[in-house]
């Protein structure tokens, strides 16, 4: 049975499943949530409405990370995105955490207070959401220093996350340019294939961007 997976192209956490899937070349139904009904089905199946969502011989799969991980035991492609090594793996897992926890999560915090009423937005959090940014910009500077991917020499799980956590943040908040191994890190993701191709596909919805669209990438 066909892999179908309901997911929005201008969605960081959809382009992140949609990298993996691209990566290595799975075929895959694309049930686009801003196609009529596509919403309605995917709450009958996940009532907390949130995506992407897999289905997989009718078995449902939530959470991007889940996703990529069903998606090496199933139906592995001849890109490895987590190693077989216990140790390596937890690596991969653990720099996939933190652009989950420390660059996506406060990078929506800004965006998401800034669809808020007026009255009703938290400037002391967006203000610690920026701070947690530069924070981590400053930690993954060091940490890519010496590295090509996100765990080291080969691209993996966490570089799916990355690409378009990192692709958002700096729209919403400025890597600064001493961070010099996070903007050639975010430039090298930008060339990636399988993100470019989930970029682009997103180009169109572009307006969206509450903040503003910028005019790079």
């Amino acid at each position: 049975m066909t892999l179908k997976l309901y997911a929005h192209p201008f969605s960081s956490y959809c382009q992140k499943a949609l990298t993996a899937l691209y990566e290595n070349g799975t075929p895959f139904d694309y049930r686009r949530l801003d196609e009529p009904g596509a919403m309605d089905e995917l709450a009958a199946r996940w009532p907390i409405r949130r995506f992407p969502l897999l289905v997989d011989a009718g078995r449902t799969i939530a959470e991007a990370t889940v996703i990529i991980e069903h998606l090496g035991l199933h139906h592995p492609g001849p890109v490895q995105l987590l190693p077989d090594d216990p140790r390596a793996a937890l690596d991969v897992r653990f720099m996939d955490r933190f652009f989950d926890n420390y660059i996506a999560t406060p990078q929506q915090k800004i965006v998401f207070d800034s669809l808020r009423d007026e009255s009703e937005r938290d400037a002391r959090g967006v203000a610690d959401a920026r701070a947690q940014l530069d924070v981590a910009y400053a930690w993954l500077d060091n940490t890519m220093r010496d590295r090509e991917w996100a765990a080291g020499e080969r691209f993996s799980l966490a570089d799916c996350g990355a690409a378009p956590f990192l692709f958002y943040a700096e729209w919403t908040h400025r890597i600064d340019p001493k961070f010099e191994y996070v903007i050639g890190y975010r430039k090298r993701l930008l060339k990636r294939p399988s993100f470019a191709r989930a970029v682009e596909e997103a180009r169109p919805y572009r307006h969206l961007f509450p903040l503003g669209m910028p005019e790079r990438d």
